[in-house]
């Protein structure tokens, strides 16, 4: 008899810190910082949409809730990506969903 695994496999990613800064992400290699100057889509956000965080592909990250798609390269260099989105001003921590 072949036992078949329960459950679904967890994330590989995970929010460790959220400070008046920036937010840690830890991923399976290693452990960076997003701060809110660079990445300003998680300032003033409910904290369950940041920890709410996916790793569809290696080096890949996906907030569903905020519709944030960053690269590693991006968060480790974000000064060779200058432009930025806006914040929308629908996301805010006095939201609903």
């Amino acid at each position: 008899m072949n036992s078949k695994p329960l459950g679904t496999t967890t994330s590989d990613v995970e929010v460790t810190n959220i400070s008046l800064h920036g937010i840690w992400l830890l991923t399976k290699e290693r452990e960076v910082f997003l701060s809110y100057e660079d990445f300003p889509w998680f300032k003033d956000v409910p904290v369950r949409k940041i920890l709410n965080v996916d790793e569809p592909s290696p080096g890949h990250f996906f907030w569903p809730d905020l519709d944030v798609d960053l690269s590693i390269e991006i968060i480790e260099h974000p000064e060779r990506f200058p432009l930025k989105a806006k914040v929308s001003p629908n996301i805010s921590s006095n939201s609903t969903s």
